[in-house]
């Protein structure tokens, strides 16, 4: 039998449940947790399954040969883990993906249809029908063309938003615009009435949407933030929020989560807060991939495809 070791960062209970639910769909393994390795086992370990583990849990493993991250998100042990000995694979679930494309259509409609603006009227008892804008007239623009991206530019096509997307390669897309390159991003901004970051955090995207490049949105554009909060620079986006640039902004990630309750964004009165709701992992779908990515593992030698290491994602 072979050992698998599961590091997580995750509350007791929670963890107890995600090892149950993985244990059931791998009978030919042992899934154990750090505590529960001894030095011997620890030396049989090729394979680790992981959510936001501590980096230092993972040296007790030399003999690793892939990861399999629980999360979409990897960009900590991308940047930690020497990729060129160990894989790292991230968590690509068609269930997320559609969870996520669904969060991106229910709050571009929240944007769209001026629900901010409605509760801010009601506390202030106040009756004021505002001029509808429809779908079709509404610009949507995507920052990120990988797997989730391109599911939220679908969704969004599917009701009728026109829909541009940017990322650093080209891609063709059948059902909106592509923009590449700084001069590409410009020109995209400037025809934007939402903007949807999607973009993974990597050293080449960290603070890549600062003052400078924002403020080539129309005044009076939307922004949401589902990837992560370090691509933004929050200064430079709470700026332009304030000189009412920027009209509202819905963010789910925060670089410190949860997030301060003295920070100022709490009551900052065009943000809407989001707890990191967007794309919530479904244990049983998770379990189900991880679980095949293993098994066809162990009967091939095969490892699913894996993080770049240059470029972080």
């Amino acid at each position: 039998m072979k050992y698998i070791a599961l590091i997580t960062n995750m509350d007791t209970q929670i963890e107890q449940q995600w090892l149950a639910v993985l244990q059931k769909g791998l009978d030919n393994e042992k899934i154990l947790l750090p505590n529960q390795i001894t030095a011997v086992q620890a030396q049989q370990i090729d394979i680790a399954i992981v959510a936001n583990p501590d980096p230092e849990v993972i040296t007790r493993f030399p003999n690793l040969i892939w990861i399999q991250s629980l999360w979409v998100g990897v960009e900590k042990l991308a940047t930690t883990l020497p990729l060129d000995r160990i894989k790292l694979v991230k968590l690509n679930d068609p269930h997320l993906t559609q969870t996520m494309a669904e969060a991106v259509l229910a709050w571009t409609l929240y944007l769209q249809r001026n629900m901010p603006e409605y509760a801010r009227q009601q506390a202030q008892k106040k009756w004021l029908p505002i001029p509808y804008k429809s779908p079709q007239e509404t610009r949507v623009s995507v920052l990120g063309a990988g797997t989730l991206s391109m599911a939220a530019v679908d969704i969004l096509n599917r009701h009728g938003y026109p829909v541009c997307c940017w990322s650093r390669g080209a891609k063709q897309l059948t059902n909106g615009q592509h923009f590449t390159g700084k001069s590409g991003l410009q020109s995209m901004l400037r025809q934007t009435d939402i903007l949807v970051n999607l973009l993974p955090l990597t050293p080449a995207t960290h603070h890549l949407i600062d003052g400078e490049l924002l403020k080539n949105l129309p005044k009076g554009s939307r922004f949401i933030n589902f990837s992560r909060a370090a691509v933004v620079d929050t200064k430079a986006l709470l700026a332009l929020l304030d000189e009412s640039h920027i009209a509202h902004a819905v963010l789910d990630v925060f670089e410190q989560e949860p997030l301060p309750v003295e920070s100022v964004i709490w009551q900052h009165s065009n943000i809407t807060v989001l707890p990191h709701i967007s794309g919530p992992t479904n244990i049983n779908s998770a379990a189900e991939i991880v679980a095949k990515n293993i098994t066809n593992y162990r009967a091939t030698n095969i490892i699913p495809d894996a993080v770049d290491g240059e470029q972080g994602y």
